[in-house]
């Protein structure tokens, strides 16, 4: 058994075949301990307990400003991507610039969102996400002066593809004027993301810990740019005030904190910072840093891999993309399939969890798996992909 696994009793992870480490992973033990810990603060404190669940949110900014190595970073915290892309959106100048540049390989939150406002409000501009290895080159190209935002992922949600040149693209944005919005949730806790390092200090970051971080729902940031300091998002919750509350009156301007206090939203439950407080200590006691996980989970993806292929199946009914070396993957096996959604279902028969994304059936280890559980998913999923193909 993987040591790690004795420390998720509660997910029963060393009893089950969890290949969710892409979207939903477990959660250590000590999470629970958060919960309750947030539930006796509101027994014991009431409306004081605010004070200390304040202290905890700061706990998930520091850990997220270390997993960006932006220590003095500006961070927003919200429950998802969706409303802090939103405020991001809403600080832009969209009157002056109405066009919007994006990818055909963004996860929903950006997908549908943007879609939306393209309908009846901006101009917004969909690249094809592939080739991926000239990406950022054209959407740097697309980056004119009517440009407000370039919005791209770190890695593609679909097939976990790195998307490289991005400090590039960075650099292009920053000299146009153009705002680069950066979603880095399939790159934080599956490989190392410092800002300095990929050339993203001018942009904005956003991510959160649903998937590798094992931080559960409710755990999302958004981080500002230096240059972002004095904006006032128009979508805007009541604690974008706390900062405020000193200043002399304005009854003609609505007051904002600065930095990332003027992208804060409204009362939330903390019962998540709680839990994601835990996780972050946990993480760091047993030594799980981005670059420790970006070696487990390049040896995990690598012997899904080779336990895929030795399986000799036909690749039009399941193949993989074999043409491009492993290391610019992220951390999960994308298999290509016109079944990917059959045999998602054949596998949670033979009791392995993954999921599917159209063509794509999705395999995701953790770093709380040993190889003998990834052996023996793939062994049933030979098992399926065996019988799909023996259907008339």
């Amino acid at each position: 058994m993987n040591p790690l696994a004795r420390h998720y009793t509660r997910f029963r992870v060393a009893e089950r075949l969890l290949l969710t480490g892409h979207s939903h992973q477990a959660w250590p033990d000590v999470a629970r301990e958060g919960v309750l810990e947030a539930f006796e603060d509101a027994a014991r404190e009431v409306d004081g307990k605010w004070g200390r669940a304040l202290a905890k949110a700061e706990r998930v900014r520091e850990g997220f400003r270390a997993l960006l190595a932006d220590p003095g970073g500006e961070l927003a915290l919200g429950g998802s991507t969706h409303e802090l892309v939103l405020r991001f959106l809403s600080a832009l100048d969209l009157r002056r610039r109405r066009r919007l540049v994006t990818t055909d390989g963004e996860f929903h939150t950006l997908r549908r969102q943007l879609a939306r406002l393209g309908e009846d409000w901006l101009e917004v501009e969909v690249l094809p996400a592939r080739p991926v290895d000239t990406l950022a080159e054209r959407l740097a190209a697309r980056a004119g002066d009517r440009t407000a935002a370039v919005l791209v992922s770190a890695v593609l949600y679909e097939d976990a593809r790195i998307v490289p040149g991005l400090g590039g693209l960075a650099e292009a944005c920053a000299a146009r004027g153009v705002e680069l919005l950066v979603d880095a949730y399939h790159a934080l806790g599956a490989m190392p993301f410092a800002l300095p390092a990929v050339g993203l200090g001018s942009a904005w970051i956003v991510g959160g810990g649903y998937k590798y971080l094992q931080l559960g729902e409710g755990n999302c940031f958004l981080r500002l740019p230096p240059h972002a300091r004095g904006l006032r998002p128009a979508v805007t919750g009541w604690y974008a005030e706390f900062d405020a509350l000193a200043d002399a009156p304005r009854p003609d301007l609505v007051p904002y904190g600065r930095g990332a206090a003027a992208f804060a939203g409204s009362t939330y439950d903390p019962t998540s910072h709680y839990r994601a407080a835990r996780v972050m200590d946990y993480f760091g006691a047993q030594g799980l840093t981005p670059e420790a996980l970006r070696a487990s989970y390049r040896r995990q993806v690598d012997l899904l891999a080779a336990r895929f292929d030795a399986l000799g199946l036909d690749d039009a009914l399941v193949g993989r993309d074999r043409s491009t070396p492993l290391d610019r993957f992220g951390a999960f096996l994308a298999l290509d399939t016109p079944r990917a959604a059959a045999l998602q279902r054949a596998l949670v028969a033979r009791g392995v969890l993954a999921d599917s994304r159209g063509r794509h059936l999705r395999l995701g280890p953790a770093p709380y798996l040993d190889d003998a559980q990834l052996e023996a998913a793939i062994e049933r999923l030979g098992e399926a992909a065996r019988e799909l193909r023996s259907e008339p």
